[in-house]
């Protein structure tokens, strides 16, 4: 389960009252739609027990469970012992770009944002930042990047489970502009019906053509 020991081992190096954030991001692998990136720094002495124990990897809690967490943040971050961000990239900068570009910059757009929200509130900027993975964005702090992060530190847990939820109720409004693809069920990931629906239906504008089975549907048509 995760904990606040990576957190804690920064601030031992750099000073206590440094402010540690996570970042994490959902939607890498999908044929269609964003990547949606999240940032989340938790007080380690008012983050609420409850919070803590829930916390885990995003992949590791049912639907149900990951949004029951994501409103226990909201509320902890209206009294101001949690601190959120969001970011994305579209899919027209996914094909611009590439998936691995879009996404480290989803997640600097999902610092930034964390990071306006702590100053409309008279906080300060981040001093660190835990990224899941092992690629770093550009960020104005420094940052360690931690394979299988969101099962080890709350920071990134938290983002997870934000970035996660946020990305599954976007596609799911797609989904309804573009019914047919299952994205409420399959968000976008290359399932079975997705594929059939992509030879039926055809390709969106919500498809990302830098992918190879949007390209082959493409072509095939």
């Amino acid at each position: 389960m995760p904990d606040f020991a990576l957190e804690t081992a920064i601030r031992a190096r750099l000073g206590e009252r440094v402010l540690v954030i996570g970042l994490d991001e959902a939607g890498r692998g999908p044929w269609a739609g964003p990547v949606v990136a999240a940032a989340a720094w938790l007080d380690p002495q008012r983050c609420p027990a409850e919070l803590r124990r829930g916390l885990d990897d995003s992949k590791r809690l049912s639907p149900a469970r990951r949004a029951e967490l994501l409103e226990m943040l909201e509320d902890s971050a209206a009294r101001g012992t949690v601190a959120l961000g969001l970011g994305a990239a579209g899919v027209a900068e996914i094909d611009e770009i590439n998936i691995l570009q879009a996404t480290l910059r989803a997640m600097a757009r999902a610092a930034a944002d964390l990071t306006a929200g702590l100053a409309a509130r008279g906080g300060r900027a981040p001093d660190a930042a835990l990224v899941d993975g092992n690629r770093l964005p550009e960020l104005p702090c420094p940052a360690e990047a931690v394979v299988g992060g969101d099962g080890l530190s709350l920071s990134i847990a938290a983002a997870s489970i934000l970035a996660k939820v946020t990305r599954d109720r976007r596609m799911a409004a797609l989904a309804k502009a573009h019914p047919g693809y299952g994205w409420e069920r399959n968000q976008g990931y290359g399932t079975a019906e997705h594929r059939a629906a992509l030879a039926r239906l055809g390709v969106t504008p919500e498809h990302r053509r830098s992918f190879r089975p949007v390209r082959e549907a493409l072509n095939a048509r």
